[in-house]
């Protein structure tokens, strides 16, 4: 055996020691998320993250190929994630709302923190048309405009473990409701009218309210909405004053224990 056969079979013995310990790594995975729900405990925990970067920063400090270690560990922490999602949620999660209630916030933390893959709906829409919302509106209608979102629906079948950020609009249309309980679980997040106006105001991708932005227009359009909201939702989290992670917590919390149901 020459030189190079001998050093191809010492990289072989370590990819089998790398293979061995990413396997036991992704059990481990799997019996803390277990353990976790068992005693009710938060899912996620970003300090625990932060604690696991500044070990491997500590590690690899002054050694070489520090820039290709850090792109190996993103990739297993990423796919650790995914896992655990995957373990919490074998459906997609709808997120609907009054524009401001959250939706885009919490759609991305959940993307950060599990890994999940988002649909932002008016943003794909958008990209597909080549135009803005509003532009889609003014030029081809609101009817036109749903009826890309109900197909845009019926497209999510396909898929799962999604976080899909739904338009304002769109519980508004009973089949749309159907399309989102095929393969998944409605979460309707909610905030007072004044924490809406602070939130949208600077925002000039609302058709609906573009030129009403006042805290009256929007409890009134908020209340003509209220109630299919409420039909179309499996849980209700309110998102004043709370952060991210804690509405996704309570969110995760509140679909494991109707999934228990």
């Amino acid at each position: 055996m020459n030189q190079l056969e001998i050093l191809r079979e010492n990289l072989g013995q370590c990819d089998e020691i790398i293979l061995d310990a990413l396997l036991m790594r992704n059990r481990i995975v799997e019996d803390i998320m277990s353990y976790k729900e068992a005693h009710e405990l938060p899912i996620i925990q970003p300090e625990q993250e932060a604690r696991q970067q500044d070990w491997l920063n500590g590690r690899i400090d002054g050694k070489r190929h520090k820039k290709e270690i850090i792109d190996v560990f993103s990739s297993i922490t990423h796919n650790s994630k995914r896992i655990q999602a995957r373990n919490l949620f074998n459906y997609n999660i709808f997120l609907i709302g009054f524009m401001g209630a959250g939706k885009s916030t919490i759609s991305d933390y959940l993307s950060t923190m599990l890994a999940m893959d988002v649909v932002e709906m008016d943003q794909i829409i958008a990209q597909r048309q080549g135009m803005s919302i509003s532009d889609i509106f003014e030029t081809y209608g609101e009817q036109y405009f749903r009826d890309l979102e109900t197909n845009l629906l019926i497209e999510m079948q396909s898929k799962s473990n999604v976080v899909v950020s739904c338009g304002g609009g769109t519980p508004m249309r009973e089949c749309n409701v159907i399309e989102m309980k095929k393969n998944g679980h409605v979460v309707l997040l909610t905030a007072k009218p004044e924490t809406i106006l602070d939130r949208v105001k600077d925002n000039h991708d609302r058709p609906l309210i573009e030129n009403n932005k006042t805290v009256p227009f929007i409890a009134d359009l908020m209340e003509k909405r209220r109630e299919k909201y409420e039909a179309a939702a499996d849980i209700v989290i309110e998102t004043d004053n709370k952060s991210a992670l804690d509405i996704c917590e309570e969110m995760i919390h509140r679909l494991r224990a109707l999934d228990q149901n």
